[in-house]
């Protein structure tokens, strides 16, 4: 209700086909979002020589997987986040990428909207001072034990679900990769999935800090603070389409807020912007906004938070 009516939506993008492993739930949702060709199989999908790229929102563990066949198939992908479940499995998908000569990219659409290419242009003109530190808490409540998101073996639990972001958006504000990482963990007794995890990532600048949670009240919050100032976002992640979004930049001057200026931007839709920037990539033969190259990094960054939380101690990220 969300990615495909906003690709829908998008200059450069047609959703012309929706796949399911059941036909009948393929034809259902087609109908209902006004796509042409529904598909009972993912395989039937595939082989439609009309389509050129595909969008693969399935869960975590089947990631890699479905994207290989896609490229395998001559289409451009588009993965949604985390790409995979190991590093090891994105470095697959990086070589079937080159050797199929496809474009793939990670669906972190958060890049894509014009408030955090914002953030990255202040912290880079140096209106903060130099950076010191990131702050994020990102969670929500979730108990149904049949949702993916609570399927340890699916790659479900907050760190691959929306531990991933404040990962990847520290990493992109940095413009640095952590060398080190420490991290608690708490695991469900019978998901087996973390349902409460904080962690430290060590940068050569500083530090960011984040918690992330799937039993917890909903939330999510980003803080960036360097030297002189810090800048805050008002909804980091899941930016409303229809609302205009506000970043606070705070000079620092005063504790109460005077030293506080607003940036507002207008309402914009981050997946219809991530399937058109996505799209040129695959037009203009050039990078997409999130590269298989960033994707590992990223990757070998939720590997040692994991490794963080069991051993008790600082863990490097090995890509």
């Amino acid at each position: 209700m969300k990615v495909i009516p906003a690709m829908q939506r998008g200059t450069m993008t047609e959703v012309a086909a929706i796949a399911s492993r059941d036909g009948a739930k393929a034809a259902e949702a087609a109908r209902g979002l006004g796509i042409a060709k529904a598909y009972g199989s993912y395989e039937e999908l595939l082989a439609d020589a009309d389509i050129d790229a595909v969008y693969n929102p399935l869960p975590n563990h089947l990631h890699v997987t479905w994207s290989i066949h896609a490229a395998e198939a001559g289409k451009h992908v588009l993965c949604e986040k985390p790409i995979g479940m190991t590093v090891a499995e994105t470095r697959e998908l990086i070589a079937a990428r080159d050797r199929t000569g496809v474009t793939m990219g990670e669906a972190f659409m958060v890049n894509c909207h014009p408030q955090w290419v914002r953030v990255v242009e202040l912290v880079r003109s140096g209106q903060v001072g130099p950076l010191r530190a990131a702050v994020c808490s990102y969670g929500y409540f979730k108990l149904d034990r049949g949702n993916i998101r609570n399927i340890r073996e699916y790659g479900g639990g907050g760190l691959m679900d929306v531990g991933c972001y404040p990962i990847h958006v520290s990493r992109l504000v940095f413009g640095e990769e952590p060398r080190r990482v420490a991290a608690a963990i708490v695991r469900d007794p019978d998901f087996g999935t973390d349902i409460l995890t904080s962690a430290i990532l060590e940068y050569p600048s500083g530090h960011c800090v984040f918690t992330c949670s799937t039993q917890i009240v909903g939330n999510q919050s980003m803080q960036f603070l360097g030297t002189k100032g810090k800048i805050e976002l008002e909804i980091p992640y899941n930016a409303m389409p229809e609302a205009v979004s506000r970043i606070r930049i705070d000079d620092g001057s005063d504790v109460q807020g005077a030293g506080v200026r607003v940036e507002e931007f207008a309402p914009a839709d981050q997946y219809t912007l991530q399937g058109d920037l996505f799209a040129r990539a695959v037009f203009e033969h050039t990078p997409p906004p999130v590269p298989l190259e960033d994707s590992v990094r990223n990757m070998a960054v939720i590997e040692a938070v994991f490794r963080a939380g069991e051993s008790g101690r600082w863990e490097e990220p090995i890509v």
